[in-house]
């Protein structure tokens, strides 16, 4: 399966962040999983991309030429697929997997997350995104999801393409599932 994984480029978070996203990484590698990132060297990125190598996974890179010009770029890519902006990055990153998993992150992560369930609402794809949620990370926006969605702000049930694992163990019974 190929995995694209969503997540932080900082370094000065929780520790633990590391530790679930390391162990993420050595599990996609030992199941023979493919790795589809956003390519950069810092914070969460790094991390599961060295994760995945680590454990001989392969791994695809999807480099926007910002990343690429400030010389951010992991070591840990396999395949390199240039573009040119955050947009592209996006589709690309969409295109080239199965299914998305999200772990801690910022607007960027935020980003990535409701382009993918949007386009899913709209029947672009029938791709799941499951946000990882370590330590309660996603709890304040599963909240504003449920709000949404008792409000009738959002059609059908959001469950239906945004999935939620508390633990490595969750997400392997979601994605037996895909």
């Amino acid at each position: 399966m190929k995995i694209v994984v969503y997540c932080s480029a900082n370094r000065n978070i929780d520790p633990d962040f590391f530790s679930a996203t390391e162990e993420l990484g050595h599990w996609m590698a030992a199941e023979g999983h493919t790795l589809v990132f956003g390519g950069c060297n810092m914070g969460l990125m790094e991390c599961i991309a060295k994760a995945c190598k680590q454990g001989g996974a392969m791994t695809i890179g999807v480099i926007p030429s910002k990343v690429e010009t400030s010389g951010r770029v992991s070591d840990f890519v396999d395949v390199e697929i240039p573009c040119d902006n955050l947009s592209d990055r996006k589709d690309l990153m969409l295109a080239q997997s199965d299914v998305a998993i999200a772990l801690p992150g910022g607007i960027g992560t935020l980003d990535e997350v409701f382009s993918m369930a949007a386009s899913h609402t709209i029947g672009y794809h029938h791709k799941k995104v499951i946000l990882y949620n370590v330590k309660g990370f996603w709890n304040p926006l599963i909240a504003a999801l449920d709000d949404l969605q008792a409000k009738g702000f959002i059609r059908g049930d959001y469950h239906d393409y945004i999935a939620i694992a508390d633990t490595l163990e969750a997400i392997k019974e979601l994605l037996t599932a895909c």
